[in-house]
């Protein structure tokens, strides 16, 4: 996850159009038109390229992703779809339009989502410490649940140790953990620092966050993301993968992650289970800029619970400017104004976006994780679509 900084369950980075895109595309092109009558000419008869479909294609091209699928989705509400490259490097299939990825860190949303809904309905309290729910069990070398709070866990600020393993995932990705075997994992560890007073980007927070939905509301952490969000906003193509699914479900581009000599190693199949609460969720891109609309507009959340979530602290290990509140990432646009989301990596794909306070939206995946000059090419890609 990360800020992988966040945003995956990879914990080295996170990923956790604007003004009427569609209109703007519509108006290009029929100036284009307008310029031919006017003065006929191969140059001016042609319409401008798209500019997302341009990014995605330099993604491909450039960078050497497999595959960059993008949804963008204009402040009216219109959506509009675009991919590049092959779903499968080896039979050189298409890729599926809209097709299903792993969403990494962009979990730990959903995850926050509705321990605020528990906060919101009584029967939990974000600033009530771990030890209220989860009695004597995290305990280390300057680890004490006492003194961590809930909001601590959501918001990156309990100095809790790391728990990901990113080599012994990559060497066994079919692999299943129990989430306490996890916890184990990192109670093994020193304290980062006390809690409250640093930020850093890690999973062991949601992790615990998802074992409190559990004890608090006595049933499975899938259950409650799929009861309380994905079927109450009409995700149709998300979901939360139950014990031993390794599968994605719908059409899907493959996931790959490029090794040492520049090939491809085929990670689509693998065991979620050690993203679990932190980011374990299969989707789609449309799916994804659906679940923030629908939250940003207050359509899962109470109005105090909705600020306890977008009040941030500095986060700038995700990036200059951005900010980090409960689940929820902000971050500056070149353009004026800020974009909320998460994003999130792991193994096999990487997804960034971000959605603005007036509805306008984008969601990009690539079937890698990509190294940090072509991270910051899809960072651009998000900013350059929502600006447009």
């Amino acid at each position: 996850m990360n800020e992988h900084a966040p945003q995956h369950p990879l914990p080295n980075r996170l990923r956790g159009g604007r003004r009427k895109v569609v209109a703007a595309v519509t108006a290009v092109a029929a100036a284009a038109v307008v310029a031919g009558v006017l003065a006929p000419s191969a140059a001016s008869a042609a319409p401008r390229p798209d500019s997302v479909q341009q990014s995605l294609d330099s993604l491909v091209k450039k960078d050497g992703v497999p595959a960059a699928l993008a949804t963008v989705r204009s402040r009216d509400g219109r959506t509009r779809t675009y991919t590049a490259g092959v779903g499968n490097a080896a039979t050189k299939a298409k890729v599926p339009v809209d097709g299903q990825v792993r969403i990494g860190s962009n979990t730990k949303a959903f995850t926050s989502v509705v321990v605020l809904q528990l906060v919101a309905e009584g029967k939990l309290g974000l600033d009530a410490n771990v030890d209220t729910y989860l009695p004597g069990l995290v305990r280390g070398d300057g680890i004490d649940g006492r003194n961590i709070t809930v909001r601590q866990l959501l918001q990156h600020t309990s100095g809790l140790p790391e728990y990901v393993d990113t080599a012994g995932i990559l060497g066994d990705p079919k692999r299943y953990y129990e989430p306490r075997e996890l916890l184990d994992t990192a109670l093994a560890k020193k304290a980062r620092f006390a809690p409250g007073t640093q930020w850093e980007y890690n999973n062991t927070g949601y992790l615990l966050a998802g074992l409190i939905i559990q004890k608090v509301t006595g049933r499975p952490l899938g259950e409650e993301i799929t009861k309380r969000i994905i079927e109450r906003i009409g995700l149709r193509h998300t979901y939360f993968p139950t014990p031993g699914d390794m599968t994605i479900h719908e059409a899907h581009p493959k996931g790959y992650q490029r090794g040492a000599d520049g090939s491809l190693r085929d990670y689509t199949e693998l065991d979620p289970s050690w993203g679990w609460a932190a980011g374990a969720a299969v989707s789609t891109n449309t799916d994804v800029t659906k679940f923030y609309g629908a939250l940003l507009a207050g359509r899962l959340l109470p109005a105090a619970q909705l600020a306890q979530m977008r009040t941030t602290v500095p986060a700038d290990a995700i990036g200059a400017g951005a900010r980090y509140g409960l689940g929820l990432v902000s971050r500056q646009l070149s353009c004026g104004g800020v974009a909320w989301g998460h994003g999130g990596t792991i193994p096999g794909y990487e997804t960034s976006g971000g959605t603005t306070e007036d509805g306008r939206a984008v969601n990009i995946a690539v079937t890698t994780i990509p190294d940090a000059d072509t991270t910051k090419n899809v960072d651009k890609a998000v900013d350059e679509a929502l600006c447009r």
